[in-house]
């Protein structure tokens, strides 16, 4: 296929978009089913399917997603995995469960099953490949099935970043089979490397605990669409000096705004690609952007074209 691929409840009646959801869910992640709360139910989803290879990045209300275990004699040799990209999730399945924050992701047996509980505001970049070549780079791969992995580690950070950049590109050479295998092989290498960093820490419980630069950034990471959101918030919301949080940014090679504007910038590029229900505008100041001619220079500045171009 190669086509990347857009899905939406919005032009589906509210008294039946769970079960046009479901009916999508179970198409795309075999045994899936989708159950929410809420009568109006909406989400967003993007597939993306590339040879052997399914990307996914779905966004919803508040639900919950469970995978039943393959019937026997029906297993399949593939794995998925799940990285939360924004919002909270419970991760669960017999035996086993995961909170996990925006930068977590698990990885599990494809038919093993499992149970998502999403909170509202997540989104989701999910991967199903098959086994095998991840299990040539990982040689002892189910050890690392069902356990929160965090992508602050350079490996987690280079392929969280290298699955954006996919979405963001997405269509330059999709067709072409030779790509396709090739991104294959990329994706096995850099989830290998993400998955053999060392396992997540506890989460902080206080001023002191962890590194500093971990908090830093995942208190920009947090507080992102917060238009106060500044050098002197940070250092008061961690307990620290301004200064301090100027030097932990100068160890990156960078500043305190200029992360804070990438990063908005890079979210704002991903909105504008999946999320076709906000204007630019409307983007721009979810971000925290007080002027919207403004974060069109910046986004021209960043990416080389305007907000309203990158989108079509």
């Amino acid at each position: 296929m190669g086509r990347i691929e857009r899905f939406s409840t919005a032009g589906v009646a509210p008294s039946k978009r769970r079960d046009y959801w479901n009916r999508l869910c179970g198409d795309t992640l075999s045994r899936t089913v989708i159950d929410t709360p809420q009568s109006g139910f909406e989400a967003e989803m993007l597939r993306w399917r590339l040879g052997e290879v399914t990307l996914l990045r779905p966004r919803s209300d508040i639900a919950t997603v469970r995978r039943a275990p393959a019937a026997a004699g029906d297993a399949g040799a593939a794995v998925v995995l799940h990285l939360q990209h924004h919002g909270r999730a419970r991760y669960s399945r017999p035996g086993v469960e995961a909170e996990l924050a925006a930068g977590d992701f698990v990885l599990s047996a494809a038919d093993a099953g499992y149970r998502f509980d999403l909170t509202a505001g997540h989104e989701l970049l999910v991967v199903e490949m098959p086994r095998a070549p991840l299990e040539a780079r990982l040689p002892q791969l189910e050890r690392h099935f069902c356990r929160r992995n965090r992508t602050d580690s350079a490996g987690g950070r280079v392929f969280h970043e290298f699955l954006l950049s996919l979405w963001r590109h997405g269509d330059l050479g999709a067709t072409d089979p030779e790509w396709q295998a090739g991104i294959a092989g990329v994706l096995a290498d850099l989830m290998g490397m993400a998955v053999r960093a060392p396992e997540a820490p506890a989460a902080p419980s206080g001023r002191g605990a962890g590194p500093l630069a971990a908090r830093v950034l995942s208190a920009v990471e947090a507080r992102l669409c917060d238009p106060e959101l500044s050098t002197r918030s940070l250092a008061e919301e961690l307990g620290v000096t301004p200064r301090t949080v100027q030097k932990v940014f100068a160890g990156m090679a960078t500043t305190p705004s200029a992360h804070i504007l990438h990063r908005r910038l890079d979210r704002a590029a991903d909105l504008l690609r999946g999320d076709r229900r906000q204007s630019v505008t409307d983007i721009a100041f979810g971000l925290g952007f007080n002027d919207s001619a403004y974060f069109t220079r910046c986004f021209r500045r960043h990416f080389g074209t305007a907000p309203s171009r990158w989108r079509g």
